[in-house]
């Protein structure tokens, strides 16, 4: 039995407004972004955030199966991922307005190793989640041809 679980929650800032925002944390959305993000999807579907939407992903040669478990549009998705043989959790990404006509995006990992092999991947995981959420908000500013806010301009 593996003894490894961890709640990770983090916030990152987007400089579109929230429903434009939104659309970068969906499966093709993410595309855009994530290098070598590239979700399958094992039927044709219109609206890959719709929940019950399943696709798959094998980014850092981890196959990974993903289910979309709840959405409200515009503002909030939760995803259930499983990576075989590793971990298996949750992902919920919550995004609201901020003050500035942008989007502050709260993401939250709720993960849980499924083997002692997956054990150390998660505490990895774990230790780097801030520089993890940091590398995204730097991706996406990049993708949007903007400048990433400061760690200062974050506090």
């Amino acid at each position: 039995m593996s003894g490894a679980q961890y709640t990770l929650t983090g916030r990152l800032t987007v400089a579109l407004p929230p429903e434009a925002a939104f659309t970068l944390f969906t499966p093709r959305g993410e595309e855009l972004w994530v290098a070598g993000w590239r979700p399958r999807f094992p039927v044709r579907t219109s609206d890959d955030s719709a929940p019950g939407t399943v696709f798959e992903t094998g980014a850092h040669n981890e196959p990974t199966i993903w289910v979309v478990v709840a959405r409200e549009p515009g503002r909030s998705v939760s995803y259930a991922r499983v990576t075989p043989g590793s971990r298996a959790g949750t992902v919920t990404v919550e995004v609201d307005a901020d003050r500035q006509g942008g989007s502050t995006v709260r993401v939250t990992y709720e993960l849980t190793a499924l083997t002692p092999e997956g054990e150390g991947p998660l505490h990895e995981f774990a230790e780097s989640y801030r520089d993890f959420l940091r590398s995204w908000e730097v991706d996406i500013a990049r993708h949007l041809g903007s400048r990433p806010p400061t760690a200062a301009a974050q506090s």
